[in-house]
Parts: structure tokens; sequence; C-alpha cells
């Protein structure tokens, strides 16, 4: 369930607005069936004046607030910016919804600026959260209890997910798909929306391309020829190499572009193609340590249990390989409707 402003959606929101429709809206029986069953929640707050009525548009649903108990996943794209820029307070009714919504065992997920009525219903205490890089400061300080981390894409916390702004709340709708319906599922996805399919949680480690400074230019040829050479025994200085520039500098440029260090980076990349590998093909545990790149199965064993929780083969055995005909949903809803599908209540996006 996606929660929006029943009057006055400012032209920039309808961004992320349009990322949890794009993401779960569209049935994709080819790749999963049931679907996501995805329903937009309207906070009902007619009494915004007409300042906040950007591009003059106007939103109705079928949908409020009291619809959020009950869902399995809610989403908050954004809030107002009067509610970050000035202090004005969010509506009340909206935060007791989302309290009571997660009480009742909704997943909690925010997108850029609705990390603000996570953290006002109070859904962050002691949580590590972000949002969009420019307001994060603003989280911060209104927000104490809430550990704001500024450097991420998005943060994973299990039962409550936020993103940054922007593309980044597609990174974090993907990868919830990914969560609920494995790594072929998200990627297929990824491929029909022309976007880069794996971005994990926690780590902004590509070079956003679309806004590249001039010094990082020569960042996104050398970490594609890395990508396509996981097998070989990389190190920094062969990076740093076949960039043209020093060890010390790609350190210092890749950690500005992506938040982590050259060899974070490389194992993030390796654990991707292990991922992948183990839920594609039937290569034995051995063949996909070498092919990733990190060695021995003991080593792929060791970096999957503190990165991901699991050991390799228990993943593989969540993310079996199907055909795409016949890929379940492996989350089954608390409570689905009539015809099966999935409902996903959660936030200001109901991916029901």
């Amino acid at each position: 369930m996606v929660v929006a402003e029943d009057i006055g959606v400012p032209s920039w929101d309808l961004y992320e607005l349009s990322i949890p429709c794009t993401v779960f809206g569209k049935p994709q029986p080819d790749l999963a069936d049931p679907w996501y069953d995805l329903r937009l929640c309207s906070t009902g707050d007619h009494q915004q004046d007409s300042s906040a009525s950007g591009a003059g548009l106007t939103m109705r649903t079928h949908y409020g607030l009291d619809d959020l108990v009950g869902a399995d996943t809610v989403i908050v794209p954004s809030v107002p910016d009067p509610c970050v820029d000035e202090g004005r307070p969010l509506p009340s009714a909206l935060i007791t919804a989302l309290r009571r919504a997660y009480d009742a065992g909704a997943r909690m997920v925010s997108l850029c600026t609705g990390a603000f009525a996570l953290a006002e219903a109070g859904l962050l205490d002691g949580r590590r959260a972000t949002a969009h890089w420019m307001h994060t400061a603003q989280l911060a300080e209104r927000y104490p209890k809430v550990q704001v981390d500024d450097s991420v894409l998005y943060v994973d916390d299990g039962d409550v997910l936020t993103s940054a702004g922007l593309t980044a709340g597609l990174d974090l709708c993907l990868h919830l798909v990914r969560r609920d319906l494995g790594a072929h599922v998200a990627n297929q996805l990824a491929r029909r929306m022309v976007v880069p399919a794996h971005r994990p949680g926690g780590q902004a480690q590509f070079i956003d391309l679309s806004v590249p400074t001039t010094d990082d230019a020569s960042l996104g040829p050398v970490l594609d020829w890395a990508r396509k050479h996981l097998d070989q025994p990389l190190t920094v200085e062969d990076l740093a190499q076949r960039a043209a520039i020093s060890p010390r500098t790609l350190h210092r440029r890749l950690q500005a572009a992506t938040g982590t260090t050259p060899l974070q980076w490389l194992l993030n990349q390796r654990l991707a193609r292990a991922q992948h590998l183990l839920e594609s093909t039937d290569l034995p545990i051995e063949k996909i340590s070498e092919l990733s790149g990190l060695g021995t199965a003991n080593n792929l064993r060791h970096h999957f249990l503190k990165q991901i929780g699991v050991s390799p083969s228990n993943y593989r055995r969540a993310f079996p390989r199907t055909t795409p005909q016949s890929s379940p949903s492996p989350l089954k809803s608390r409570d689905q409707d009539g015809e099966g599908r999935q409902r996903t209540d959660r936030g200001a996006s109901d991916t029901r």
C-alpha cells in the first residue's frame, strides 16, 4: 500500500510516487504469479492550502488510512516539503495509521522524505535509516534517536526499510522484489525497466554516471572492466593501473563516488556474481567460488555468512532455479484477496 497526499501532490514528488506504482503495480505473470496487489492510499487531508498543490495536480484514491491496517507492506514515498523544510506537523491521522499498521505486522518502507513520517511515528527510533542527502541533517537534528546514515542508497533493517531520494527509491523497491521473489525476478524486472539490476542495500557501490564529476569520469570504464574479470585475482593496484591513477587516488575517488573502499566494492561485486550463479545455475559451490573470484568454497561460505547472513547452500534452497512460468511467490500474504494476489501494504505505497 502506498500512501499519497489526497490533494496537492508536487510535481517533484511524483517521481517517488511513481516508483512503487511501476515496480509493484503492473502484473508480471511470466516472472511470478501471483504478483503484488498494489493500492494507493490517501491521507484524506483536505485542509491543505492551495500553495501545496504544485503543478495543479490533485489526486483521489479509493483507499484511506484505515486500509493500512492489514497491509503486508506500507510505503511512504514522500511527505510535503513544508513538513521537512519548515517543520509543519504531519497529519496526526497519518502517524496514527502508520503506527497501527506496524503494530499489526506490516513491513514499513519509506522513500526519500517519507522517512520523516516513519520517524515521527517512532518507527525509526534506535534504527539506522537514510533519506535524501539534502535532508539527512534535518532528519538527524529533528529525530536524535534515529541513526541517520547519509552515505547509502538504502537501509534494510528487516521490517523497516528506508531509501535516499529519487532513483535510490527504485533501488529499494527492486531490493524488495529481490527479497520477496528472488534475484532472477528482480533482475528480469530491472532489465525491462532499463535500470541497473543489483545495487545491494547498505552501500552505494556504483558510480552515479548520470551526474559524474570530471575527476571521476575514468572510473566508469575501469569498474565495468572489473565486473567482467571478477574470476581473476584483482587487486587495488590492478584497478588503479587500469584507470591510470595511483591506488591512493583510486581509493579516494571510489570512496567519494560509492561510499565504499575498492576492496569492499570488489567483494560486493563478487558476492553479487555468486548470488546470480547460485540462483541461475546448478554449478557446485566450488565452481561458483572460482567464477566469482572468491577462491575456495570455504571463503565463499565465510563471506556469505558475514555479508548476507546465510550459507550459499541455504541461499540456493531459498531461491531455487525455476522456469519463469512456474515461479511461485515465496512470500505468502497474511491476507490474500479472492484471486490469491499478494497484498503488500506498507507505508505510503501499498504493495498489496
